[in-house]
């Protein structure tokens, strides 16, 4: 349906481009009419035409003016400019002012007829662009909760979630390379400021989390998780400013104090904030810790992590973030990024502690003994007692800061080794045992998950596993193995081809003749015939 209004002060030129548009268009369109600037605009109001013939002189407001009021508020209309007044300074306003065409009278039948199906194909194509708009944004908004809640769960459980930080970011489209967590938690009001009943409220105000998230993001402008038992988890992205590091403090408490306020007034129950403070992407776990920790140290409603004894400072200039860096690079069994991380910090305290060697040295010996422990952490190596029973003669005895430096890398580039190595090692293991498994179990109907359950790894990621270590999958694995069995088995007994599908884990002697031939490229008695490709 197509809703067409005409203005002019005409009779005649209404009633003719009325009858030319019913007797061409029937009820496709809906025709609408007013004589005067004034009217025309009052009409426009209530009727929302899709089309508009405007007349330029008419009796009060004229034509132009008409249309820059109605486009104020239905900036979707398509203007066809009719005038008997073929004036250049009409043309070029009306032009000005996005109108379809500009004609003079008198018009024919087939012009009027050309000029709405013109204009119908534009309306059309926009209602279509807005169906496409729209159901995009109904499958954005299905699917936007789930991506929400994989970066919750990334930055708690995931322990690579530092490489995957640049994918969230472009997936959410954030700008800033640092931001906050904050941790709302719910339940009844105890003594002291505690919540208890953390279950049941948070059971009911599940049914209300669409609304409960509605009022978050009113406050914050960030990504808010899923519920996990009384608590909902946020992140807020913005960007580090130390310089007015006080100021954007106190206003995130007064919106995090605002935002309790309406909490508790719409969803009738008691509400308490936890806030980290600003970090880089790589390290949002960290802030999310602060937030958790607050509600150790305080029993206010709104506390943030800054403002309590949660944390040591650091001296001016203290490189905290090559720190970090290199820290997780030796997480991630990045040993380029550690030795580089390490180089760039070493280099940071001979330049501002040259005099003080000692110190130097236990910063040094510091590192070190955290690197290794991430390296045993990461599976695999044995922990000895005496493994490191050298390393304070090994320090005292550095001549010179090159000693102690080559000593420092060299361990360090030992700990991110180790870290691969381990989780190489693991791997390797996993899937040799599942092999002998496979090679001991292949005659009989063995799965993906009993071959997982052996290992004890989740069918999921053993079969990840598995591929990136064999480089074929759990299922042409087990195939292959039981088509060469089946080959020796055909060349060199006179067994049955149902007691050799039986020895080979198949029980339907056809399914096997079809896989052979699937495999091999021939059926097992042309094989044992001699016709091989």
């Amino acid at each position: 349906m197509y809703k067409i209004m005409l203005a002019d002060d005409e009779g005649i030129v209404i009633d003719a481009l009325k009858f030319i548009i019913e007797k061409s268009f029937g009820d496709a369109c809906v025709v609408e009419y007013a004589k005067t600037g004034r009217s025309v605009i009052e009409l426009a109001e209530s009727f929302r035409p899709d089309i508009a013939f405007m007349d330029i002189q008419m009796p009060g407001i004229n034509g132009i003016e008409a249309i820059k009021e109605i486009q104020q508020n239905n900036p979707n209309t398509i203007f066809i400019v009719v005038t008997a007044h073929d004036r250049f300074d009409y043309a070029k306003e009306a032009i000005s002012l996005g109108v379809m065409e500009y004609v003079n009278k008198p018009i024919s039948r087939d012009k009027i007829v050309d000029i709405i199906q013109r204009a119908m194909y534009i309306i059309d194509t926009n209602r279509a662009k807005r169906r496409t708009d729209l159901s995009n944004k109904e499958k954005l908004e299905t699917v936007i909760p789930f991506i929400e809640s994989g970066f919750i769960y990334a930055v708690l459980f995931q322990e690579n979630y530092a490489r995957e930080a640049a994918d969230f970011k472009r997936l959410f489209d954030i700008e800033e390379d640092s931001g906050y967590m904050m941790v709302i938690e719910c339940g009844d009001m105890k003594e002291k400021g505690q919540l208890e009943n953390a279950i049941g409220v948070g059971v009911r105000i599940h049914t209300h989390y669409p609304r409960l998230k509605e009022i978050v993001k009113e406050f914050f402008q960030g990504i808010v998780g899923p519920m996990m038992a009384n608590a909902v988890i946020v992140f807020v992205p913005c960007r580090e400013n130390k310089d007015a590091e006080y100021e954007e403090r106190i206003e995130i408490i007064e919106n995090a104090r605002k935002m309790v306020r309406k909490l508790k007034s719409v969803l009738d129950a008691q509400f308490r904030v936890g806030i980290g403070s600003v970090k880089r992407l790589e390290q949002i776990g960290d802030s999310y810790t602060e937030a958790m920790n607050v509600f150790t140290y305080t029993t206010g409603s709104v506390a943030h992590a800054k403002d309590l004894p949660m944390s040591c400072g650091y001296e001016e200039n203290y490189p905290i973030e090559t720190e970090q860096k290199l820290f997780a690079c030796l997480e991630a069994g990045d040993v380029s990024g550690a030795v580089s991380e390490a180089d760039r910090f070493y280099s940071w305290m001979i330049g501002s502690y040259a005099k003080e060697t000692m110190d130097i040295k236990l910063k040094a010996l510091e590192f070190v003994l955290f690197a290794e422990k991430i390296s045993y952490a990461s599976g695999g190596d044995t922990y000895r007692f005496t493994a490191r029973h050298d390393y304070l003669l090994s320090l005292l005895e550095c001549r010179n800061y090159d000693e102690l430096r080559a000593w420092f890398l060299g361990k360090i580039r030992e700990a991110a080794k180790g870290v691969v190595g381990n989780k190489e090692n693991t791997y390797k293991r996993c899937v040799e045992q599942a092999m002998e498994y496979i090679k001991a179990q292949y005659h009989k109907s063995i799965t993906l998950d009993d071959v997982s359950r052996q290992v004890n790894v989740s069918p999921y990621y053993f079969s990840k596993l598995f591929k990136d270590e064999t480089g074929e999958n759990f299922i042409d694995y087990l195939t292959s193995m039981r088509m060469e069995k089946a080959k020796e088995l055909l060349m060199t007994t006179d067994k049955s081809m149902k007691e050799i599908c039986s020895q080979v884990g198949y029980q339907d002697p056809n399914y096997f003749s079809r896989a052979f031939k699937k495999n091999v490229g021939v059926t097992p008695t042309e094989y044992k015939e001699g016709k091989r490709l």
